[in-house]
């Protein structure tokens, strides 16, 4: 009988094993070659897009707000243009991933990202700065899904979490550096050409987008079905889809070579539970961080008024730099030997504690600077989420490409509107609305992960009762000189290994 596959690994291994041990030395060296290429170039997108989103926060505290007249909630509210534009933008995708080239859609979305960036240094009014912000949200729309489904296509469950971490540290150091260098360039380049230092912050952000969106139409990947051949030949494409195939994770529609989301695909998933369950958990896990993304730490210092402005930007980078090591720490665990829902319960602990502490209030400052470091206990935790997302939608790829959309449009349209209730800017630095609601979401978020559990691992044990009980048989009638018929009886179980304990 076949092992369950709900995870791919079949024994724990030591946390610097990079590889499973059963990955021959052509798959070792196949997942090298796809390592070096996806990792660095995944990173610096997602490190220079968390800058941008970034910037406005730090920009916020650094002058803006009083150079364009800002006077309620035009923090919060540019936020949700941008928001409600990339949510928007993502509706025509899950038709897209599965047709086009990645490896082309990537960068050229991000070329034109780049300029509407640049263009944010030029605002002289809330207006212009939302409409700039709207145009940046549809072209980077695409980015994060479509990462999410390029890991998906390539890795297995086991290894999702820290190829995700890698490609995840750009939003921890994306956050971190634009602390830093808002600081640095608010002093060094601030007057300059008539220029306040945010304005040339923006500047500085546009102009290493370009190169990092021109280097990636070689070192996208692609997906196995449509490979960018500039750096994959097709032994690279042969040994990845076996890889795939033994372990359990090649979906139905790839082995069929017939991927594109149709009518009857679509009218699939919505019978079934994955699209529902799966979008209520984003839903929850984009809740659980608007803490985070509402820049609740920096208005936090600046409300001390004991800081300078490059000292408040300087500071807000000690909760990014911490999440770097959670980022790791709890990605490198679960793929090893924590497994995914231990992974997500002890992060999200962490992180309520945090939460907990700013409900309160009425602490000592020092409770406050470690309840505010905490924070990234809840967003970093995304590599180990989506992979599972992942995995549970590996059997289908049109599928997976629907429901992972599905899930980031659900989840972050509802954080929109959400946090324009719950952070609104005037309240500054005491949300008690929101902190109240993240630490009630982080509960919700962790029942529903156990429900998610229990219907993977239920999900997982009916294909392999089928696939048991499948057997094809194929005779061939006697010839004519009397040769003895011969059959073949194939058994289609496949012996993929044992999950990994804690999933």
């Amino acid at each position: 009988m076949a092992k369950s596959n709900i995870h791919s690994e079949e024994r724990p291994r030591k946390w610097y094993h990079w590889y499973s041990p059963d990955d021959t030395l052509e798959e070792r060296r196949f997942l090298l070659k796809l390592d070096l290429m996806l990792m660095p170039i995944s990173l610096l997108s997602f490190w220079i897009k968390n800058m941008d989103y970034s910037n406005i926060n730090n920009a916020y505290v650094s002058g803006m707000k009083e150079e364009l007249g800002f006077v309620g909630n035009e923090l919060v509210q540019l936020q949700t243009v941008f928001t409600v534009s990339t949510v928007v933008a993502q509706l025509p995708f899950p038709f897209l991933f599965t047709r086009m080239p990645l490896y082309i859609l990537l960068p050229t979305m991000e070329l034109l990202w780049g300029v509407f960036n640049l263009l944010q240094y030029r605002a002289h009014s809330f207006g212009e700065l939302a409409a700039y912000r709207c145009m940046i949200g549809i072209f980077e729309s695409a980015f994060f899904p479509c990462m999410q489904f390029v890991l998906g296509s390539w890795y297995r469950g086991d290894e999702m979490a820290r190829r995700g971490a890698f490609f995840y540290v750009g939003q921890t150091v994306g956050a971190m550096s634009t602390g830093l260098l808002t600081g640095s360039i608010a002093t060094t380049f601030g007057g300059r050409n008539g220029l306040s230092g945010w304005r040339w912050m923006f500047i500085f952000t546009s102009v290493i987008t370009f190169p990092i969106a021109l280097l990636g139409y070689f070192l996208y990947p692609g997906t196995p079905l449509k490979p960018n051949r500039r750096f994959l030949n097709n032994d690279d494409v042969v040994i990845a889809r076996k890889r795939l195939e033994r372990h359990g994770h090649l979906s139905d529609d790839a082995a069929r070579g017939q991927t594109n989301l149709d009518w009857p695909t679509i009218k699939r998933t919505l019978h079934g539970w994955k699209i529902y369950v799966l979008i209520l958990w984003d839903t929850l896990f984009w809740a659980t961080g608007l803490h985070v993304s509402g820049g609740t730490y920096l208005l936090w210092i600046k409300s001390l008024g004991t800081y300078s402005m490059a000292q408040v930007n300087n500071l807000g980078s000690t909760a990014p730099a911490i999440g770097i090591f959670y980022l790791f720490l709890f990605a490198f665990a679960s793929d090893m030997f924590l497994g995914r829902a231990w992974a997500l319960s002890i992060s999200y602990s962490w992180n309520m504690i945090g939460l907990l502490i700013l409900v309160i209030w009425n602490v000592p400052k020092a409770a406050k600077w470690f309840a505010y470091n905490t924070i990234y206990g809840a967003t970093v935790i995304s590599p180990v989420f989506h992979g599972w997302a992942n995995d549970i939608l590996k059997h289908n790829n049109a599928e997976r490409a629907f429901v992972l959309v599905a899930m980031n449009v659900v989840a972050q349209g509802m954080s929109a509107w959400i946090a324009l209730v719950i952070f609104p800017t005037v309240e500054a630095p005491r949300f008690t609305k929101g902190f109240s609601f993240t630490l009630a979401a982080s509960f919700a978020f962790l029942g529903v992960t156990q429900v998610v559990r229990h219907l993977h691992k239920r999900q997982e044990s009916k294909r392999e009762v089928i696939k048991d009980a499948t057997f094809i048989t194929e005779s061939e009638t006697a010839s004519r000189d009397g040769q003895v018929t011969s059959a073949k009886v194939t058994a289609t179980a496949s012996s993929t290994p044992a999950m990994l304990k804690g999933d």
